[in-house]
């Protein structure tokens, strides 16, 4: 599902390397200042339709992970976010943000432990459809279920959070 033209970066956090810690949460410890990092993306498949992005912390202590981030109908001609773009709510029109596992929309930066790396994936989904329909109170894992039936590629790029002391 992945394409190997499908790529996404941000010009502040390099494949595999630290996030800077403005984009971390600013609560549970953390003092960060909640910026949305920016990002772009490319490649995606001609049959694009429209994207979601999803912000993912594979190694949270909580049994199945925990989401950061889930934005979707994005139109298919958007191919970048500035910094801030999702913490401010300086989002397209059109663009839905779902409940993350804090239980209401919005960006929440990542906020790693202390004494723990934790793996951020930055997940951008290249869709076959225009537009998600989903309830506005739909879960982080239903939109990630309604995720996996439209996808039609998938570009990630992952960053690292802590440790922190």
């Amino acid at each position: 599902m992945s394409s190997d033209q499908f790529v996404v970066s941000s010009p502040s956090i390099s494949s595999n390397g630290p996030i800077p810690e403005k984009h971390y949460w600013n609560d549970f410890g953390c003092t960060g200042g909640n910026i949305s990092p920016g990002l772009k993306w490319s490649g995606a498949p001609k049959e694009t339709k429209s994207f979601a992005i999803t912000v993912y912390d594979s190694d949270a202590p909580t049994g199945s992970g925990f989401w950061h981030w889930v934005a979707y109908n994005f139109p298919a001609n958007v191919t970048s976010l500035e910094e801030g773009a999702a913490s401010l709510g300086n989002l397209p029109a059109g663009v839905v943000e779902g409940n993350t596992d804090l239980g209401k929309p919005g960006w929440f930066g990542p906020c790693p432990p202390p004494g723990r790396v934790h793996h951020y994936h930055f997940t951008v989904h290249a869709l076959k459809t225009e537009k998600l329909e989903l309830p506005s109170n739909a879960t982080a894992a239903f939109v990630g279920f309604m995720l996996w039936q439209n996808t039609i590629a998938k570009a990630m790029l992952t960053g690292t959070g802590g440790p922190r002391k």
